[in-house]
């Protein structure tokens, strides 16, 4: 509407503009060469109008001709191209499709019309993929990495090859190579990780982590709980070595996250080493508040060696009571590091009332064990019996669980993914079919009790079978085969 619009007032004005000249009439002559030529003035206007207008389409004639050979050569690139794009779009969707045959036939035809186009080295890489031929794959890899427009796309393809062919070495270098050219990529942080975990290297684990934390790939209280995870393991790990590094790593674990048991177990035998019993027990004090934990209430006894156990137990008692001024004393665990101080000192009262709110319904197989240890030393051999029996098919005491698989030590790495995920002190998953296999045990275990025990230390049983998780584990990015302990593919069996 507003171009008609336009087009009314220009006619308009080249209507008003000849009306004009024509109310005021004149007389043009042209002298040239020895001659004359008179004509009116809105003659010689139009002329002059037509003049230009011709100018003006021989020039355009002029520039066709004159840039036709370049314009056919267009035409033609422009067809190549639009072939080589069709070809690339169908080349996808065949190598989506599992085509190998077809991916790799639209590969070659957009590669001849595509030359630098990225996408090109991409669908020849799934062409290659899907015949299986890895040498090739590598060398398309290799030639993207030195672009820098597909750089990083090339190193995550080589990590993807070294990662299934078992090549950890070279994975963590092309993880480790994409990630200093963009931190915040995902995968390559995440690969990154899991690879220095996997081969144990907390120190090198933890920069990982601060660096994923800055960049924002997970969040601030996520990034400072790994990364307690992290020092509390390298702290284990130097404790026999190199205490003081030990005491650093496990203080600063500590500091991230105060309810970490193997931090302040850390902290506190080392500190017990250099004789500062005061500030070890400050530190199990706190932790315990948080997360009570028979290992825990062990360094707390232990403090002063040579201690005698009436010495042990108060120290225990003296735990339990803090725990009570925010708690009830660390519940179960509180109770049975109290019955088990208690009947090394032999106050077997003081162990029963300890145990008595939790020996009720189904109790847990040290409970039972301990109750069994009261009855023995006070003489009655029926009712040791009767616990030794129930203790054979009580609920699994409690064990470090890491995503879904029983450990008898704390890990900060999943057994299953690779990945650092939190480490819980709990009782283990008990499938229906392990509890009725175990029943038939208790007669069985009733008849081959044989005498008393002299020693009044508590009994310990067999440590609870781990029981693996009943379900797929999780997809950590890792090929099926691929072991995370040895960095190795598993060769196939049979």
């Amino acid at each position: 509407m507003i171009k008609l619009l336009w087009r009314f007032l220009l006619l308009v004005a080249l209507a008003a503009g000849f009306a004009w000249l024509a109310d005021r009439p004149g007389t043009l002559t042209i002298r040239w060469l020895g001659r004359e030529i008179q004509m009116s003035f809105i003659a010689g206007v139009v002329l002059a109008l037509l003049a230009v207008v011709a100018i003006w389409f021989l020039w355009s004639l002029f520039r066709r001709l004159w840039g036709s050979p370049q314009a056919v050569g267009r035409w033609y690139s422009f067809r190549k191209n639009r072939k080589g794009y069709e070809s690339l779009s169908r080349g996808i969707i065949a190598a989506g499709a599992g085509d190998a045959a077809a991916a790799a036939k639209h590969a070659a035809i957009a590669s001849n019309a595509l030359a630098d186009e990225p996408l090109v080295n991409v669908l020849a890489a799934q062409a290659a993929q899907l015949k299986g031929d890895r040498a090739q794959v590598k060398r398309i890899f290799e030639e993207m990495t030195k672009s820098p427009d597909t750089e990083a796309l090339g190193l995550r393809g080589l990590f993807s090859e070294a990662r299934q062919s078992g090549d950890v070495g070279a994975a963590r270098r092309h993880a480790e190579r994409a990630l200093a050219l963009n931190p915040r990529l995902n995968w390559a942080s995440t690969a990154v990780l899991q690879l220095q975990s996997g081969a144990k290297d907390w120190n090198a684990a933890t920069a990982t982590l601060v660096q994923q934390t800055k960049s924002g790939l997970i969040p601030q209280a996520e990034g400072l709980r790994k990364q307690a995870a992290m020092l509390a393991a390298e702290a284990l790990q130097l404790e026999d070595s190199d205490k003081s590094r030990a005491l650093e790593f496990a203080q600063r674990a500590h500091k991230l996250d105060p309810a970490l048991v193997p931090a302040a177990a850390v902290m506190a035998r080392v500190l017990v080493s250099q004789a500062s019993t005061r500030k070890a027990s400050k530190i199990l004090k706190e932790t315990w508040v948080l997360s009570p934990h028979p290992e825990l209430a062990e360094v707390q006894a232990y403090l002063i060696p040579g201690d005698g156990p009436d010495a042990r137990l108060d120290r225990v008692r003296e735990l339990l009571k803090e725990g009570r001024v925010r708690d009830d004393g660390g519940g179960l665990e509180g109770a049975v590091a109290l019955a088990r101080a208690a009947v090394r000192a032999q106050r077997w009262d003081m162990a029963r009332d300890a145990l008595k709110p939790y020996v009720d319904d189904r109790p847990q197989a040290r409970v039972c064990a301990l109750m069994a240890d009261i009855e023995d030393a006070q003489g009655d051999k029926g009712r040791a019996r009767e616990w030794l029996a129930r203790a054979l098919t009580a609920p699994r005491d409690p064990i470090w669980v890491s995503d879904g698989v029983a450990s008898p030590r704390w890990t900060p790495v999943s057994p299953v993914s690779g990945e650092i995920v939190p480490c819980e002190w709990k009782a283990p998953f008990e499938m229906p079919e392990q509890l009725e296999a175990d029943r038939p045990m208790a007669v069985e275990a009733v008849e081959a009790i044989a005498a008393p025990k002299a020693e009044a230390e508590p009994r310990t049983l067999e440590a609870p079978k781990m029981v693996q998780p009943q379900r797929p584990p999780d997809d950590p990015g890792l090929p099926e085969d691929f072991d995370m302990p040895t960095g190795r593919s598993r060769p196939a069996e049979g």
